[in-house]
């Protein structure tokens, strides 16, 4: 099914959507995008749906035809004192904070969200299968962190996060099991070390 170019036609629309709510590791970022309303490209879909060389290749494209977009991210301390929720909702925040262009109305991906200042905001589950502009976000916020969590691994490259990104996987679950967490495991998700045995 094809993505819808937008929502409505009479406001300036953003589409917000966050990447790694879910990781054990490392921070969760966001992104908020305002593209034209006729842009249209076959590969753009949700980031999960898209393979990296493609995820890649449109986020070049986005930033170059995009009216104006932003990325930004909560790093670990931050989730661990606020939660994980909060922090998605204040990396989307902190995002639309650096648009070039105010927009009237949000589309966010998911089912809830904490409004921002004045201006209006619309939820949708699985808004990044439903909008180019939600769906833009979600390449951007995913490839910006999955960069990010390449740089990470050179420092902790026994915990693999070049491949899981920080998700929970059978391998990273086992590496926390030999070598314990580090500084940038997320000590709000009540990962045990010790718990870990019994996974295995």
């Amino acid at each position: 099914m094809a993505l819808l170019s937008f929502y409505q036609e009479e406001l300036l629309e953003a589409g917000c959507d966050e990447a790694g709510r879910g990781c054990y590791a490392g921070p969760v970022f966001a992104a908020a995008v305002i593209l034209p309303k006729d842009f249209h490209h076959p590969l753009l879909n949700d980031s999960k749906q898209v393979n990296e060389e493609n995820r890649n290749a449109l986020r070049l494209i986005v930033e170059q035809q995009a009216i104006t977009f932003a990325v930004a991210k909560v790093e670990v301390e931050e989730i661990d004192q606020i939660n994980i929720l909060k922090a998605s909702f204040k990396a989307m925040h902190l995002a639309i904070d650096q648009l070039k262009k105010k927009p009237q109305l949000l589309l966010i991906d998911g089912n809830r969200f904490i409004k921002y200042k004045r201006t209006a905001h619309k939820t949708f589950i699985k808004g990044d299968g439903r909008f180019a502009s939600i769906a833009a976000a979600s390449i951007l916020a995913k490839t910006y962190r999955d960069e990010y969590m390449l740089q990470l691994h050179q420092q902790f490259p026994h915990y693999n996060w070049q491949k899981n990104k920080g998700y929970g996987t059978a391998q990273h679950r086992k590496a926390i099991e030999v070598y314990g967490l580090c500084e940038h495991h997320r000590r709000s998700f009540n990962i045990d070390p010790l718990k870990m045995q019994e996974l295995f």
